[in-house]
């Protein structure tokens, strides 16, 4: 199901058809460019074609929700307003719906530029592009965009509502030896400008093989085949798509960076126009002369310009040459209405890929569903009987005759060692795992749209600093239990404050050197660091002590049978136990390393995910299967006499990081071959041992806990003395 048409059935609208032909999407190789002056041209790595799913060029994660139709069961009240006034509707998610009238300006803005080759993200100004006349301004980034490396600047590229015009912008000053140093080096690492109009990037299409392609943003330049010679992008055809509205009364509920909230009747009237539905792009290298060109002014009117095959017509990159910058613009009306904009950017061709991930881990699940089903009414069921039905006498010839978990009641709750990390790492994975769930439902419920840049990692952010009242409830609550008393539970609390953010904090302070040292605007500013250690420490340390006193005043979870003086020995086996704990990862991996790869995909080759929906089933598939491998190894362990389950019951769940990483490093070697430097290559692993380390506390936790219950509940069926 396309996005606007989720949305729609979703909201019981009339149905809107986008007009865009179904696409085949691939990641851009620099390959060919349509329309530019050498007829193969090529960049470097020219061979690694790849067919993806998903388009763009962004380093980061590009993130849109997923509408569940099914929605409307919990919206019924809104379903019988829409009925009763059929002529209203509400468009979410997205952004404030701006109509433009005739000739009214469109200003153009400019993203970081990007690269799959680096993955440093650089200021569009940092090369000696036209600046407009004002100066540059910088836009309002929220706390996502900025963690991101998103710097979006104003332009001199400027439209007026259906005019179509080729217009001069600027001649540079000759190039210098650095200028021209840099503009090959951003052209052979295969640098991306990214534009925005009206909150849609630029897009660009081509034809391969009979193939169309497409993908956001357009080359700063390109190395034709057998050649050194590079050349430079200087001239842009633009064509916008526009839509006539005649403001029919739709109301309108903004969530995006460009809502200011419900418009007025008179607001109303004043929306009808023309609304901007798509943005794309065709490059061009044109050869000028740069002394006639110079004599113009900005924005000048010039002759419109047909992009030159010929490589002696193309505009080359070298010293003491200067580069004029020209662009035309045409605006086309389309049949795509304002809420469809967005499906030329999120076509996905996965689903039943996505599906067979799902039926794998259905498969799993009732595997070791099976398992638990036996253990429980079979074996645990059958021997409780058994043993309750003997009298005092005969338990004690039984007991000296039995093996297995019956044997270890004086034991199984035994304190276990490091006690207090064990109780700051369940506090930490309660808390990454609340906001994993948070955070993904209000995706898939689609309040994350991608008009909105830097939502998804902001909300991620939030919902992390004030969910950590429950880490400090579950973290010092357990403390409590395990010691028989809340002595200590500061220490704990502060603890599970710092444990994870901590490791997170150096981690992103070495790489964040690194982009420093790069000059890239992905480096986190020191403001900005000021503003999460504030955060950090004026939200989610007091939330986390907070919870961590009401910890304390929750009773203990009392034990039900007691623990012995002298610890039991623990019988010999052939095989170490935590070989048996590390296998186990393996099948909570099964269930989610294909999502894994198209969150890898989305991270580092820039590709859309907004697949949220099937996300959320995953990550719920992912809990019940964490929690029944837990289960089934904490019952072998107790089986032959191992009562130190606690740490192990952790890993075997949580192992499954492990197998996350060592994916993570094979996606590294096999899929981004086109990554490129050692500073790269950092930054990857750093960013992948962030994600393995809160993948290991909160798949850790949930085995845990669930496996706390189970051994609880089964010693309690137990008859002591």
């Amino acid at each position: 199901m396309r996005y606007s048409d989720a949305i729609l059935s979703t909201f019981c609208f009339s149905s809107h058809s986008s007009s865009h032909p179904p696409l085949k999407t691939q990641r851009d190789p620099i390959s060919s460019l349509p329309l530019v002056c050498s007829p193969n041209p090529r960049g470097p790595r020219s061979n690694r074609t790849k067919k993806v799913i998903g388009i763009g060029l962004r380093p980061v994660v590009s993130m849109a929700p997923l509408m569940i139709s099914k929605r409307c069961f919990s919206l019924l009240p809104l379903f019988f307003l829409l009925i009763t006034c059929p002529s209203n509707g509400f468009y979410l998610p997205g952004s404030y719906m701006h109509t433009y009238s005739q000739d009214e300006p469109i200003s153009v803005k400019v993203n970081s530029l990007t690269s799959i080759e680096t993955e440093l993200p650089f200021s569009y100004y940092s090369l000696p592009y036209c600046q407009p006349k004002g100066g540059i301004k910088k836009s309002a980034e929220n706390l996502g965009e900025l963690l991101m490396g998103d710097q979006i600047d104003n332009s001199p590229y400027t439209f007026h509502m259906n005019v179509n015009e080729s217009l001069y912008l600027c001649t540079t000053k000759p190039l210098n030896e650095h200028e021209v140093k840099l503009l090959k080096q951003r052209t052979r690492d295969l640098y991306q400008v990214n534009m925005i109009l009206d909150n849609l990037p630029v897009m660009r299409f081509t034809q391969q093989n009979g193939v169309t392609i497409q993908w956001t943003g357009f080359p700063v330049g390109y190395t034709p085949i057998a050649s050194n010679d590079d050349y430079i992008i200087n001239h842009l055809k633009f064509k916008v798509l526009v839509h006539k509205y005649e403001g029919s009364g739709v109301e309108i509920i903004g969530t995006g960076e460009e809502a200011m909230g419900m418009p007025s009747e008179t607001d109303k009237k004043k929306m009808s126009g023309y609304e901007i539905v798509g943005f794309e792009v065709i490059p061009c290298s044109v050869k000028y002369d740069a002394e006639t060109m110079s004599k113009h002014n900005m924005y000048d009117r010039i002759e419109p310009v047909n992009c030159p095959l010929e490589l002696d017509k193309c505009q080359m990159i070298k010293e003491q040459e200067r580069i004029t910058f020209t662009y035309d613009v045409e605006f086309v009306k389309s049949d795509i209405r304002w809420p469809s904009r967005w499906d030329a950017y999120l076509k996905m061709d996965g689903a039943k890929v996505h599906w067979f991930s799902i039926m794998n881990s259905l498969m799993v699940i009732f595997f070791l569903a099976g398992i638990v089903f036996v253990i429980f009414l079979r074996t645990v069921r059958r021997d409780l009987t058994r043993y309750e039905e003997l009298d005092k006498e005969a338990q004690a010839q039984m007991n000296e005759e039995l093996s297995g978990w019956k044997l270890i009641v004086g034991d199984v709750f035994r304190e276990p060692t490091c006690s207090k990390l064990l109780c700051v790492m369940v506090g930490d994975g309660v808390q990454i795992t609340c906001m994993a769930v948070v955070t993904i439902v209000f995706a898939a419920l689609g309040f994350m749209s991608p008009a909105s840049r830097g939502m998804f990692l902001t909300g991620m952010v939030l919902f992390y600093l004030f969910l950590g009242i429950f880490a400090g409830y579950t973290g010092v609550r357990l403390w409590s239990t395990i010691k028989g008393g809340s002595e200590g539970w500061r220490s704990v609390a502060w603890s599970i404050a710092c444990f994870f953010p901590g490791v997170v904090f150096v981690i992103l302070t070495f790489l964040n050197f690194l982009l420093w040292w790069n000059n890239s605007t992905g480096a986190l500013p020191i403001s900005l660091y000021f503003t999460l250690l504030s955060l950090w420490f004026c939200i989610s340390v007091p939330l986390i002590l907070l919870g961590g006193f009401f910890g304390t005043r929750a009773d203990p979870i009392q034990f039900p049978v007691r623990t012995n003086q002298i610890p039991r020995e623990i019988p010999a086996r052939k095989y170490p136990s935590w070989l048996l704990v590390l296998g186990a990862g393996t099948l909570p991996f099964g269930t989610l390393f294909i999502e894994l790869f198209f969150i890898l995909s989305s991270i580092w080759l820039g590709r859309f995910y907004y697949v949220f929906g099937f996300l959320l089933i995953v990550l719920l598939l992912l809990v019940i299967v964490c929690a029944e491998v837990s289960v089934v190894l904490t019952y072998m362990h107790l089986c032959v006499e191992d009562w130190r389950w606690w740490w192990k019951a952790f890993f075997a769940s949580g192992s499954v990081s492990l197998y996350v990483l060592l994916y993570s490093i094979n996606y590294l070697v096999f899929d981004l071959k086109s990554l490129s430097g050692a500073v790269s290559a950092m930054l990857y692993m750093g960013y992948s041992l962030i994600m393995a380390l809160a993948i290991m506390l909160s798949t850790g936790t949930i085995g845990f806990l669930m496996s706390f219950y189970f051994v609880h509940y089964l010693f309690s069926s137990v008859k002591i003395d």
